[in-house]
């Protein structure tokens, strides 16, 4: 129905013309319907813009009676208009009105037309309204009409997007884009952090939709293409990786990259009149709005791979970072990344991070540690939160309950506010509690470490009074390098970390690595069970040549002082003096060599392994301390994987089989005078740690964060009254009971805050 070919291309640059028009919004609007009906030769173009309480409303029309506009509303699924913006999809109909969803509204006076078309306005896959057309003669719109009616919307939704039309609502209403939302993730990082969005990867703002020769904008399309390619093989190719599933999955993205229906859309977009740039989101917004809505776990993973595409492919188009220049950061920076490797975080200024949100991401992933490390209120498995926020949108990360709240309202930004002076109140009087002696009620004194695992936490160690580093995570400084650590870069970081802990002992944990743990320069290997696998003191036994650089480090850096090096994942007796054996062979290698050893070595074992329960006789005669390992013992107890949420949370850590378990260990341990921690998470969970205390436990290893609610707990518990009642609910409850909520009615009772 064009006068000519260049029709679309016509409209769009009127188009453009209207949005440089120093004009009020609502007369802009009626200038685009005005412009666009006259272009699709339709006697009817109306705009609807969905509103953040669901109604869609008539903002602008031509050819309807334009009394209605702001007065007719229509629900989400409600007649033709409301099916386009709940399905996200083009709807053409020849005769409208006998279609099931056409839904009469008198005070438009559309009743005498017939034809209709109608696209949604979509933005990141998100539907923000809806663009119609209608004729009154029967009329078939042609592909072409329907996508340059598309092209067209994207005009619409960069004008709803920039707040634009926010001033013709009605006071306390939000269009949808702007509405506020409470999203649902999984806590990955204790804290509440209230601030401002700012995107890991910045979304790229296109400002040129509309092309001035579409030659060029084609062969710029083309050079971004083959360059994205070759970043990709290059990523593939430059990394040397073997075989495995690993490989799969990203020769899977390359075959997207060459995926010939994506670039046959790319092409067909640029034809229409649109710059490269505008071509790429046109099209990812369609696949967005089609994909996100599939349930399949293929299809959404084929989602992540076309975003990941759209946004290289941008990013070649305009030259721009990935990463977000950081000295731009505001004071209160909330991150928000679909994926996040833990090098990156560590890139911006922990000063003005005040939270951290992830569409992936689990309690175990690499960035959930260094988020933990850093002090930083952290939530993961946020579905398509990066779809739903803007750069410097208000944000409220809740790293307890994992909970994210955008652009909130002023009652739950107040409460969240007032949550967080409370928490900073709190922290302030556990501050005073640092030189207070770690002792209960009734005399019985608790040492309290802290676990570490970055230099940049080490500082906390005076700031807790901290007896010392019960745990220090050696496999974070391999998680965050492009390679393997050289034997120098090892010592160096060795011995800052005994330097930073100001004369107190450090416990250094050898290399932890496999299972959910694994160096991206390392070759992946394909286990049906990873968690029951090659891992940790595994590893390093069969590769000694990795544990023997890594035990003359430590001896190195501990020369003249107090070394203290424990092995983990020791399931075996023999495992151990195994593990002993390489260090008494880097001992005498640094005597033939001249050179100073520690003053003095202890090794020990952690106890994460159930057979070692077994061995904790023998293992007391031949070490020199045990720590136990809580958070994989539990999940070997009950052959429960910790990180599937399916079947993490059906066992309780204070039910009766788990409790014996540690009393056994704890047994074991004092009847030999073996000396013994605890370094799980239980150990910083106030009631939990009334629990193990009660059980016998003088030694828990902790973040720092945890150590002053832990303390305050211990100040207020008589550990006698505890440990009898403890023991006997243990005789009491059988099974698989937890002991929860009683115990948690026992510090009720006694006035112990847990």
């Amino acid at each position: 129905m064009y006068g000519a070919l260049g029709g679309p291309r016509l409209l769009l640059r009127r188009l453009r013309e209207v949005m440089a028009e120093p004009v009020s919004p609502q007369a802009r609007l009626d200038k685009i319907v005005v412009h666009i009906a006259a272009n699709m030769v339709a006697e009817v173009c109306s705009v609807y813009v969905l509103r953040a309480d669901g109604w869609l409303e008539l903002y602008a029309t031509e050819g309807l009676n334009r009394e209605a506009v702001h007065l007719t509303m229509l629900r989400t699924g409600e007649g033709l208009v409301g099916r386009i913006a709940e399905t996200a999809e083009p709807l053409a109909l020849i005769d409208a009105q006998r279609h099931p969803s056409f839904l009469y509204r008198p005070e438009t006076g559309e009743e005498i037309f017939s034809s209709f078309l109608g696209v949604p306005i979509l933005r990141g896959g998100n539907t923000l309204g809806v663009l119609v057309v209608q004729n009154k003669v029967r009329r078939i719109y042609s592909e072409e009409e329907v996508e340059a009616l598309q092209t067209t919307s994207m005009l619409l939704a960069e004008m709803i997007a920039s707040g634009e039309l926010q001033s013709l609502v009605l006071p306390g209403i939000d269009i949808a884009l702007r509405r506020p939302l409470a999203l649902k993730g999984t806590a990955i990082a204790e804290g509440v952090g209230l601030g401002h969005v700012v995107l890991h990867e910045p979304r790229i703002i296109i400002k040129q939709l509309i092309a001035e020769d579409i030659s060029v904008e084609m062969a710029r399309l083309e050079k971004a293409i083959g360059a994205m390619r070759d970043s990709i093989d290059t990523l593939i190719e430059s990394r040397n990786m073997g075989p495995g599933e690993h490989r799969d999955v990203l020769e899977t993205f390359r075959m997207f990259a060459h995926d010939r229906g994506w670039m046959r859309r790319l092409r067909e977009a640029v034809t229409t009149g649109l710059t490269a740039e505008a071509a790429v989101e046109r099209v990812q917004n369609d696949a967005r709005a089609k994909l996100q809505r599939r349930t399949e776990p293929f299809m959404r993973e084929r989602l992540h791979d076309l975003d990941d595409l759209a946004n290289r492919l941008l990013h070649q188009l305009t030259g721009q970072s990935l990463v977000v220049h950081h000295e731009d950061l505001p004071e209160n920076a909330i991150i928000v990344a679909r994926n996040m490797g833990p090098a990156a975080l560590l890139e911006y200024d922990r000063s003005k991070i005040r939270g951290l949100v992830l569409e992936d991401g689990g309690l175990g992933s690499h960035v959930a540690i260094v988020a933990r490390a850093l002090g930083i209120a952290a939530v993961g498995e946020v579905e398509n939160i990066i779809d739903f926020v803007e750069p410097g949108d208000a944000v409220i990360v809740d790293g307890v309950a994992g909970d994210v709240h955008v652009r909130p309202p002023p009652d739950i930004q107040n409460s969240y506010a007032e949550k967080a002076r409370l928490r900073a109140r709190r922290q302030e009087q556990y501050h005073r509690l640092r030189d207070v002696p770690a002792v209960s009620m009734d005399g019985v004194a608790i040492d309290l470490h802290m676990n570490a695992g970055l230099l940049v936490d080490l500082q906390h160690v005076a700031e807790t009074g901290a007896v010392s580093v019960g745990l220090f995570r050696t496999e974070l400084q391999f998680m965050l390098a492009s390679r393997f650590p050289k034997l120098e870069e090892q010592e160096r970081l060795y011995r800052s970390a005994i330097e930073a802990v100001g004369g107190r002992e450090i416990t250094f944990r050898t290399l932890d690595i496999g299972s959910d743990k694994i160096l991206p320069y390392m070759t992946k290997i394909e286990e049906e069970n990873p968690a029951l696998g090659w891992r940790a003191i595994r590893i390093g036994l069969d590769r000694p040549g990795l544990l023997r650089t890594q035990l003359r480090a430590l001896l190195r850096a501990g020369a003249g002082r107090v070394m203290r090096i424990m092995f983990p994942m020791i399931s075996t007796l023999e495992e151990y003096e195994s593990a002993k054996a390489l260090v008494d062979r880097e001992l005498a290698h640094m005597l033939r060599h001249n050179r100073q050893p520690p003053a003095e070595l202890k090794l020990g074992v952690m106890i994460e392994v159930p057979s070692m329960l077994w061995q904790l006789d023998e293992v007391c005669q031949r070490v020199d301390f045990l720590s136990v390992g809580s958070n994989d013992l539990i999940q070997y107890l009950y052959a429960a994987d910790r990180d599937n949420k399916r079947v993490a949370s059906r066992f309780d850590a204070l039910s009766p089989p788990v409790l014996r378990a540690l009393k056994f260990i704890a047994d074991k341990a004092n009847a030999a005078g073996t000396p013994l921690a605890l370094c799980g998470e239980i150990g910083g969970k106030p009631l939990e740690a009334m629990a193990l205390m009660a059980l016998g436990y003088r030694a828990l290893s902790m973040s720092a964060a945890s150590i002053g609610p832990v303390k305050a707990m211990l100040l207020a518990t008589d550990l006698g009254k505890a440990e009898a009642f403890v023991l006997s609910l243990m005789d009491e409850l059988t099974g698989g009971h937890s002991l929860r909520e009683r115990l948690r009615q026992f510090a009720e009772a006694h006035d112990i805050p847990v």
